[in-house]
């Protein structure tokens, strides 16, 4: 049986625990989801370090998953363009069912490898493109027809699934597992399975982002004024970086068409 199937000892009496006691034995298990990473370091490593060389050389990201694996996804390639300021379609989520299952979920969805087939095949893969499997399980067969497209064009394969030696991982050239164990609430994987794949998410497109240049010391400097706060935040950057007061910052990023490496070079330049 896999390990995120199996029924958790500590967690067997929980529809008879108090509201404190539940709240602190999932608190518990989140714990253990964080701890769970730690073995997995060397081979996310691994993963961001390939995933930037190709993207270095033009390459594209994806996220590919089902359910809360395909959620996760495409909720971290969302958030990429609003954050580095790169283009939409660099790092890309796809989810099985498409986007109609990001609010209601079509569980048969995983079961179809030729959908998984074609909903990556319709971007062209190259081999400079990345392809993260996600799979809790890691047996999903809409994944593996995604898998199957990338061998064919030479991409990258990433595997991310919660039970080593599952079948995503054969295929993969690098594969992260973290163990987390039996969930709180039997086989609810986007309990602590999903909140360690989201934590490794996090991890590799910051890194890669990162390496791609899009962050100045810890500071993000591809922002966009597409609101009051994140206005205001080009405006403290600017300011953190030059010295210049917050108005004086203002003042450089009104002159320079709110782009903040224009910016920062027309301070150096005064």
């Amino acid at each position: 049986m896999l390990k995120t199937e199996m029924r958790n000892e500590k967690t067997k009496h929980i529809d008879k625990m108090s509201t404190a006691e539940m709240v602190k034995v999932i608190q518990e298990e989140n714990k253990n989801a964080a701890a769970a990473i730690d073995s997995q370091l060397g081979a996310i490593g691994e993963a961001i370090d390939a995933i930037n060389r190709r993207m270095s050389g033009g390459g594209r990201l994806f996220y590919i998953g089902c359910g809360t694996s395909g959620r996760l996804g495409v909720l971290d390639a969302a958030e990429c363009p609003p954050t580095y300021g790169v283009p939409y379609d660099l790092v890309i989520g796809i989810i099985a069912g498409g986007d109609g299952a990001l609010r209601k979920a079509t569980e048969g969805s995983e079961d179809n490898r030729e959908a998984g087939r074609r909903d990556l095949s319709a971007y062209q893969l190259t081999e400079l493109d990345s392809v993260i499997g996600i799979s809790v399980a890691g047996g999903a067969a809409y994944v593996l027809g995604a898998f199957d497209v990338a061998t064919e064009a030479g991409a990258l394969k990433i595997a991310l699934t919660c039970n080593e030696g599952s079948p995503i991982e054969q295929v993969a050239d690098i594969s992260i597992h973290p163990d987390t164990g039996a969930e709180v609430v039997t086989g609810s994987t986007r309990m602590k399975a999903g909140t360690s794949h989201k934590m490794i998410l996090n991890m590799i497109s910051t890194a890669v982002m990162i390496k791609q240049g899009h962050v100045y010391e810890n500071l993000m400097i591809n922002l966009k004024p597409s609101n009051i706060k994140l206005r205001d935040r080009m405006i403290r950057i600017v300011s953190d970086i030059t010295g210049a007061a917050y108005e004086k910052a203002e003042e450089l990023l009104e002159n320079n068409d709110f782009v903040i490496r224009k910016a920062v070079e027309a301070s150096e330049k005064e």
